[in-house]
């Protein structure tokens, strides 16, 4: 027995010397920036410490503007630092710039457009500052993370990244999963070599924003090699502030007993290509669920701040689409400086900082959420005038009765579209006439003192058409009814739906019937909630409160030959709230609005929950206790899915529920989310305005945050201080949400028709691009000095090849990375005018097409 001991132990030992003897590898680096955290003198900190510790790497996530205030005011550690920069070799190279986007934004919540547009301009203007930066591997200490960014970095050139965050999870983490490096498989089928938050770096105990990766520890250097983890590697990329306490330099410290040794600092790109095993055949099909991130969903400064970053995306692509037409037909000179200062207030405005510290003081100044206001607002004045200039243009003077009608998508649309008009228009009857003489009803819209008509356009694919306006010598009979029965609930008509609103009820839809699905009765009467209802739980009152509590009344607001709009003015405890329901003729997509007028302070959340900051559980993370609208619908076997930046994520949770930091679910809405039948039936989409979060478990229907107030990250009071206001909208629908055309019918919402009066009479009509059977959509459109960019993206699961026709001859057609580079030269013949060309796109994919004119 004795014998044997002394084996043990002899054995025990030599596995400790074993294990002391595997390499450890840490990644150091400096995480910041003028509009974060960037003190003067930082610079020439990191100079003075490279020097000081020769084996030290420096991985870098700094805002890209910040090194032209640097430049001017260090200009001695500017030249030092850009002389140490030049060596972007993979062995001896020091310094790795890891997060090259302009404000370093959270990705999950904004368009995908966005994403590619905060790498290509923060990467130009690095450029102009470290000529010589090379861009191989991402990663960033915030949860920057969304599932297309491997489409995105390989087509930007990167050849890595790594899904750790491991100091900085306050706003939460990407899944953990498998071991030393997996392929990262995007939803279009992209595959990028990527240093996971490994299987094995559970989350630190005791702490509400560190993995155990933060620091190599012995315990967590053992855990990775008890995985099969050969070349473990921890990561902490510091907040640059020196001047704050963040002042020693390499983050391990100098005292090699309190960490794991030996540990070799590197770049990423030099661990993933020279120390791990450089490649794997571990595929990790990212779902947008393994983005596990909950901030502060249903707080009014995050609703407020997401609806001006959401408008802003959207007019700025608008506008340069609109811009683009302009060029090409009137031969304008392309707006560069306009767009791209839009473009760099929108994307500042996405600075995750803006999302999770919205409180805080930007430079001792207005807060974050003050200055997405003014970013935000910057970014739609000059997008508006890109498209006024554009309208006045291509329409000529506004006279006359001619009206212009553009659409900025790739699909042929016929919808109801507005127009201003001159005042003395009104008491009139008018038609719409297409070239064609077809004629359309007119109606007039009430928006206070501007006078519009609205009328049904039908506009091709990525062009405009031009209608007429003339004095009817009948009045358009109204297609819609609006009836008040005996028991006083209201009905409500069009040529697709039937609702009854209840006013006994607050104003509750009672029944929707939808007529294309045989009459089926949408609303689930055997639930407990009602359809589009307000309740949450009110602290001060210690209970649930709902608007179906207390009668509300119902108005009609609008009605004739096109749309119809009712209010509903009701109550929720002592808290008015006016909700608008509008129908339009032939639109499936019912648009609603929420405007609640708070009387005091109001808290509403779970209660009970002390604030403490290392408490993982907190009152803010179940959404079951904010105050949200449901809409119980009577959908048999339901599947769940939600769009992401160039993805439509299927949903695999039981239910959105959890109330602790450590067991966070994805839950964000972006544009939509869709439940929809296991047959494919029929279903019903919940837009949003704005990124926020949604509700759904087997016993609990599908819900929007409509409001949280109360204690927040960091113990802030996050408080109601102004009306809660947003729009949203339904949409029932049959098939699932590809064979509805989701993803366009979304597009639609963001990116309506835009009408004018025009005085130019010599366009008519005209489509500079179309793909067949509009399967694609086009992302945007936009100029680079003489050529023309056009990105497509592909939803559908068809992914044949497609034909694409664009307006025009003697063309010469690139299919090119985001980066600039080519991939081909495309085939193009040509045929009346036009030029036609073959383009295959996978589900989910992007193509972006380089178009020159080959005339001298």
């Amino acid at each position: 027995m004795r014998e044997r001991f002394i084996i043990f132990l002899i054995g025990l030992l030599g596995f400790n010397s074993l294990v002391k003897a595997q390499q450890a590898y840490f990644i150091d680096g400096y995480h910041g920036g003028v509009y974060g955290h960037y003190p003067m003198g930082q610079t020439s900190f990191i100079v003075q410490k490279l020097k000081q510790y020769p084996d030290w790497r420096v991985n870098l996530e700094i805002e890209p503007e910040s090194w032209e205030v640097v430049r001017q005011r260090d200009p001695e550690g500017y030249s030092a630092f850009k002389q140490m920069f030049k060596d972007q070799s993979v062995r001896s190279g020091r310094i790795e710039y890891v997060n090259p986007t302009y404000a370093q934004s959270y990705f999950f919540g904004t368009s995908g457009e966005s994403v590619i547009r905060q790498f290509q301009y923060g990467m130009r203007l690095l450029r102009k500052h470290f000529p010589e930066a090379v861009f191989t591997t991402y990663s960033a200490e915030e949860p920057c993370f969304t599932s297309c960014l491997p489409m995105v970095l390989k087509s930007l050139g990167f050849s890595y990244a790594s899904t750790k965050n491991p100091n900085t999870m306050w706003g939460g983490y990407v899944s953990a999963y498998g071991g030393e490096l997996v392929n990262w498989v995007g939803p279009d089928g992209t595959k990028l070599v990527t240093v996971p938050r490994y299987g094995c770096e559970d989350l630190q105990p005791g702490s509400t924003w560190q993995s155990i990766a933060w620091f190599n520890s012995r315990d967590y250097i053992g855990k990775c090699l008890d995985a099969g983890i050969k070349h473990p590697v921890g990561m902490c990329i510091q907040d640059a502030a020196w001047s704050h306490g963040w002042n020693k330099g390499p983050w391990l410290g100098q005292d090699t007993a309190a960490y794991y040794c030996p540990t070799a600092y590197k770049t990423w790109r030099d661990y993933i290509q020279n120390c791990s095993n450089g490649s794997t055949g571990d595929d990790w099909h990212f779902s947008q669920e393994d983005v596990l991130c909950s901030l502060m969903w249903g707080t009014q400064v995050m609703q407020r701040l997401a609806r001006e970053i959401r408008t802003a995306e959207n007019t700025i692509v608008q506008a340069e689409k609109m811009a683009s037409y302009a060029k090409l037909y009137r031969g304008e000179k392309w707006p560069m400086d306009s767009i791209d200062e839009a473009w760099r207030t929108l994307m500042l405005s996405q600075h995750h900082d803006c999302w999770i510290v919205p409180y805080n003081r930007l430079n001792g100044g207005k807060t974050w959420a003050e200055t997405v206001t003014d970013w935000t607002r910057n970014t739609n004045q000059k997008s508006q005038r890109v498209i006024d200039q554009s309208l006045k243009l291509m329409a000529g003077q506004r006279r006359g009765n001619k009206i212009r009608v553009f659409n900025t998508l790739a699909v042929e649309r016929e919808e109801p579209v507005s127009v201003e008009v001159p005042s003395s228009w009104k008491g009139k009857d008018w038609i719409a006439v297409d070239n064609r003489g077809g004629e359309s009803p007119t109606q007039w819209i009430d928006e206070g003192e501007v006078t519009k008509l609205l009328f049904r356009a039908k506009v091709p694919s990525t062009g405009f058409a031009t209608y007429t306006f003339q004095e009817s010598t009948s009045r358009a009979k109204a297609t819609f009814c609006f009836e008040r029965m005996h028991d006083g609930r209201c009905r409500l008509e069009s040529d697709l739906y039937s609702l009854v609103l209840n006013p006994s009820k607050g104003g509750a839809v009672e029944s929707l019937k939808v007529r294309f699905l045989q009459d089926r009765e949408l609303v689930d009467w055997g639930n407990g909630r009602s359809f589009n209802e307000l309740r949450g739980f009110f602290i001060e009152k210690n209970s649930f409160l709902s608007s179906t509590e207390q009668p509300a009344t119902i108005r009609l607001m609008e009605q004739g030959p096109l749309l119809m709009k009712v209010c509903v003015q009701g109550k929720i405890g002592v808290h008015p709230f006016v909700q608008t329901i509008q129908l339009a003729q032939g639109e499936p997509r019912i648009d609603m609005h929420i405007k609640i007028d708070w009387m005091g302070d109001v808290q509403i959340g779970e209660p009970g929950i002390e604030f403490k900051t290392e408490d993982p559980r907190k009152s803010f993370y179940d959404d079951r206790y904010k105050l949200l609208l449901y809409f119980p619908t009577e959908i048999e076997s339901p599947l769940i899915y939600k769009d992401a930046p160039f993805d439509v994520c299927k949903s695999r949770l039981e239910n959105t529920f959890f109330n602790r930091w450590d067991s966070i679910k994805h839950n964000v809405i972006v544009h939509w989310v869709d439940k929809v039948a296991g047959d494919n039936s029929c279903g019903l989409t919940l837009f949003s305005d704005h990124t926020t979060s949604y509700v759904h478990g087997e016993d609990f229907p599908l819900a929007l945050n409509v409001q949280y107030a109360g204690k927040g990250l960091w113990g802030m009071d996050y408080r109601i201080d102004r009306p809660t206001e947003f729009s949203y909208s339904i949409l029932p629908h049959q098939g699932n949400w590809e064979q509805c055309r989701l993803w366009t019918r979304s597009e639609e919402r963001n990116e309506p028709l835009i009408a004018t009066l025009a005085g130019d009479i010599s366009l008519t009509s005209a489509s500079f691009l179309s793909v067949e059977n509009d399967a694609y959509e086009l992302s945007s459109m936009y100029y680079e000095g003489k050529s023309l960019y056009v990105r497509l993206f592909n939803s559908l699961s068809n992914d044949t090849s497609r034909k694409i026709a664009i307006t025009g001859t003697n063309l010469s057609v690139k299919l090119v990375e985001l980066d600039g580079r080519t991939i081909e030269t495309l085939l193009v013949h040509e045929e009346n005018g036009k030029s036609y060309l073959d383009l295959a796109i996978p589900q989910f994919g992007i193509r972006t097409l380089k178009i020159d004119s080959n005339e001298k």
